[in-house]
């Protein structure tokens, strides 16, 4: 097991032998709360854990370290403090009685919603979740530790607490994209706010903060979180079903907020007084359609919501086709994403009559008159006409409706030091786009994983395009040169130029390299340490050093001459 001894338990930098970190001001000595795990306890045999950075009612997150890949993580531990108990300083966690059944439920639950997370990996606009472990009579999952900001602090930090559309536009697109792929994979976050929303530190947003959907509605079993501004009123515990446009709803308040600089007025207030404050400033400077479509995803009613992100992206693209198509498909029984297995709310309560309900009657009505028109001039007046249509009309009819039909488009994610096989076997991407590879060496970019790619990040383009993906090979491996003999500088040069790194064994450097730990002749990675051993002024000095190295040395060569 590596030494972590060194390592800060909070930003899991090595700090030598100080007690309080350079670099995040962390104490060592800083006790850990109750009644989460102690500080440096392992999980799985593999990830170390550090202190606690955040808790809600479904678990709790912690800062850690993957011991095998050597890099910091985050660790988030199922542990509903409503329904479970840890007595401190045990690991074990024990199950509160009668609570047996909830704790089952919600356990499924949270493994269910990680393992489905994890299958995601690919989208740049959501955490990446590396592993999901069971330990201690509980579950894990490990994601990406990154020096992304929540929204909120990013805002704060503005001259003006928000941002421009244009701005805005450029950043909550792609995350509105992968919005959309969560909910087609049945994962319905239910706590998008500028807490759970980051922003790395090349200004992309980054989707956060998931937890199980019990602990995300209120007037159940679980401690709930909701975000007062963002989370919509079927999450408060009142009737209706809750589905895409329960995460359209708090995704276009956070939009709301970066746009307007405070937050929407809370959904429970808005039942007695459904206005949408947007001061007259802001209404001047935003486009006519990004009001619209704010409007229309924060209503307070479930049926009179936007449905699905894609009609919420046509409105914000300003596509009135594209928005259309959206409510098209809202009304043709497509209206939304049921949630996954384990995530049913409430059924919706009976659906009120449409306030349009008799302009469409009055519209039906004209329409029923019209085709009625139109048959008898068609069996009268110009049936004749119409009989000497050919197969020639037929096929210009087929081929303007085929020329008419929109391609089906898609938004090219980042793959950039992504895992080849994790991209391959994702079913996210099926169908999504035709795949090419090419390999190259790297030094910086891990073997199997994605160095670039053909179609930029970001771009629109038609599903099923075919995108190249430059995978790494690893570092390339070259002959290890033969040293023997050679003085400290020499030796070094030419190990170097080899793209080597040289180090010395006991820091002694006078004399001629008298063993090497890389046998020379064999082959390896560009970048292996190789230690040399100099020879010294005492012979036995050097026969010693010779056998300790476990490499070749210049007696064993000259035995063998």
């Amino acid at each position: 097991m590596p030494n972590t001894d060194n390592l800060c338990m909070s930003c899991m930098k090595p700090i030598g032998d100080a007690k309080q970190c350079p670099y995040c001001g962390y104490h060592a000595d800083s006790p850990q709360l109750s009644p989460y795990l102690p500080i440096r306890s392992v999980v799985a045999n593999r990830y170390l854990v550090g202190k606690v950075l955040e808790f809600n009612g479904d678990g709790v997150t912690y800062a850690g370290w993957d011991m095998t890949e050597r890099i910091a993580v985050k660790v988030r531990e199922f542990l509903p403090d409503a329904i479970c108990s840890r007595e401190n300083g045990e690991t074990q966690v024990r199950v509160m009685q009668g609570c047996e059944r909830a704790y089952t439920d919600c356990y499924q639950s949270f493994l269910e919603l990680w393992r489905k997370l994890m299958r995601l990996m690919g989208l740049s606009a959501l955490i990446s979740v590396t592993d999901v472990v069971e330990d201690n009579g509980t579950a894990y999952a490990i994601y990406e530790y990154t020096d992304a900001v929540p929204l909120r602090k990013y805002l704060l930090s503005t001259s003006t607490g928000y941002i421009p559309w244009e701005r805005a536009r450029q950043m909550f697109m792609p995350a509105l994209s992968a919005l959309g792929t969560l909910h087609s994979a049945g994962i319905i976050h239910r706590g998008l706010s500028p807490q759970t929303i980051l922003v790395t530190p090349d200004g992309k947003l980054k989707i956060s903060g998931f937890s199980i959907w019990q602990a995300r509605t209120a007037r159940g079993d679980l401690n709930p979180e909701l975000f007062p501004g963002y989370a919509a009123i079927e999450q408060y515990g009142f009737e209706g079903q809750q589905g895409a446009w329960t995460d359209i709803y708090a995704f276009a308040a956070v939009l709301y907020r970066a746009l307007i600089g405070t937050d929407p007025i809370v959904a429970t207030t808005r039942v007695t007084n459904d206005r949408l404050m947007i001061p007259s400033k802001f209404a001047e400077q935003l486009p006519a359609y990004v009001i619209n479509a704010l409007i229309n995803a924060l209503q307070i009613l479930p049926e009179d919501r936007t449905r699905s992100v894609e009609q919420f992206r046509a409105e914000l693209s300003a596509s009135p086709t594209a928005a259309y198509a959206g409510e098209i498909q809202a009304m043709s029984g497509d209206r939304s994403v049921e949630p996954a297995q384990n995530e049913t709310a409430p059924a919706a309560p009976k659906k009120k009559k449409s306030e349009a309900q008799p302009f469409l009657i009055a519209v039906g009505i004209t329409l029923g008159i019209g085709i009625i028109i139109f048959a008898i001039l068609m069996a009268t007046v110009f049936r004749g006409s119409f009989s000497k249509k050919d197969d020639t009309d037929q096929s210009s009819l087929n081929a303007s409706v085929t020329e008419s039909t929109s391609t089906e488009t898609i938004v090219v994610p980042d793959f950039k030091n992504l895992s080849y096989e994790a991209i391959s076997k994702n079913p996210v991407w099926d169908g999504k786009f035709t795949f090419k590879t090419k390999y190259e060496y790297s030094d910086t970019v891990k073997e199997g994983y994605v160095i670039s790619q053909s179609l930029p990040e970001q771009t629109t383009v038609a599903i099923g395009s075919e995108i190249e993906l430059v995978i790494s090979s690893g570092k390339e491996s070259v002959d290890v040169p033969d040293v023997f003999g050679r003085s400290y500088d020499d030796a070094k040069q030419i190990l170097t130029d080899s793209g080597f790194v040289c180090t010395v064994a006991g820091n002694y450097t006078e004399g001629v390299v008298v063993s090497m730990s890389v046998e020379p002749g064999s082959k390896a990675p560009k970048g292996t340490r190789i230690e040399l051993t100099f020879s010294t002024s005492n012979e036995n000095d050097v026969t010693n050093s010779d056998q300790s190295s476990g490499g070749s040395s210049i007696f064993d060569r000259l035995l063998g001459q």
